[in-house]
């Protein structure tokens, strides 16, 4: 069996909150709670879920920018280590391109500033090929081409897809094995988001990328994705590939997501603060996080965290109703559910 290339192990991340008048006691909120995911080398790995459902968080602590309350990372099958020399080795191995493409590029600086920075850096300038070199070719790689008509730009000068493709450059420019892309297109127009989801399967086709593409668009990422993992207020609730996800959904709250997901067929969508809302990290649910707003809510669900449970080759889902051996009071309808107004 292959090794993935990067590897989750019960990722818990919470944030303290600090004791205040009215909230004299403190707290934590759990934007994180036991989430585990396995990114195959050269495959394209979505997060899913709902603004607030924790997956920046977990794409930060894939890219170590913030330090996991418990869990582990494996990069290549080895745990990662701690000292400043592995750690500028991962970040060199492991690259995050962020939302907002215009707050994540110096205003001042031009687009060769940006390029030319991690190549000196990481002392990959020089080696083959010039500095020069290099930046035309990270430019010709994201399609900004003539290079020479972008180099010299800053930031405002480009359009939003632009400076999101110098911000691909950029990463690309260390030679990642694993691009991390935290909702890369939200914030781009309508009419440009596939071109920059494309460039993305074309990073992925032609040089064996590894990807791990956050987003709140199921549908997106059944575009891109080989494989899809659904988040719900900080846990893993359904995961497996792309096309079952999306057309054989084993949760309650994928089926959710699908049902919200823009349709050039319908003239409306469901929209998703018509069926509750998300719990607070603060003081979340006990059981299923999700049973609240669940139509199909047991009473088992308000009192047991649902282990993941194998729905067929590839596909898990963390529910009581794919799970066996409930008797009949376990799985007697919850009343009184949030979404149920």
């Amino acid at each position: 069996m292959t090794t993935p290339v990067l590897e989750a192990r019960e990722l818990t991340k919470h944030f303290p909150i600090r004791a205040s008048r009215r909230n004299p006691r403190g707290g934590v909120v759990r934007a994180v709670d036991g989430a585990s995911l396995v990114v195959p080398a050269g495959s394209i790995t979505a997060i899913v879920g709902e603004s607030g459902s924790g997956k920046s968080t977990l794409a930060r602590m894939l890219a170590r920018l913030i330090k996991p309350t418990s869990g582990e990372l494996l990069l290549d099958g080895q745990r990662a280590a701690a000292p400043a020399r592995a750690r500028r080795e991962y970040a060199r191995a492991v690259q995050l391109v962020l939302q907002d493409p215009f707050s994540s590029l110096n205003p001042i600086r031009d687009v060769r500033y940006h390029l030319a920075r991690p190549l000196k850096v990481h002392k990959l300038a020089g080696r083959s090929t010039s500095l020069d070199e290099s930046i035309d070719r990270l430019l010709a790689k994201v399609s900004l081409s003539p290079p020479t008509a972008f180099a010299g730009k800053l930031p405002h000068e480009l359009s939003g897809g632009q400076r999101q493709r110098v911000a691909i450059a950029r990463a690309l420019a260390v030679q990642p094995r694993l691009l991390l892309a935290d909702e890369p297109v939200s914030m781009l127009d309508v009419s440009i988001r596939l071109g920059v989801l494309n460039l993305l399967a074309d990073l992925r086709e032609k040089d064996g990328l590894s990807i791990v593409y956050v987003t709140h668009d199921i549908a997106s990422a059944r575009y891109l994705a080989d494989v899809v993992a659904v988040m719900y207020a900080g846990r893993i609730v359904e995961s497996g590939p792309a096309s079952v996800i999306t057309d054989q959904p084993a949760h309650p709250y994928t089926k959710l997501l699908l049902s919200a997901a823009p349709d050039p067929q319908r003239q409306a969508t469901v929209s998703l603060r018509g069926q509750g809302s998300s719990p607070s990290l603060v003081s979340p649910p006990p059981g299923c996080r999700f049973h609240p707003r669940c139509p199909q809510a047991m009473r088992i669900c308000a009192d047991k965290v649902p282990p993941m449970t194998q729905i067929a080759a590839g596909q898990g889902s963390a529910c009581w109703l794919n799970a066996s051996g409930l008797d009949l009071q376990q799985r007697a309808p919850l009343a009184n559910r949030q979404g149920k107004q």
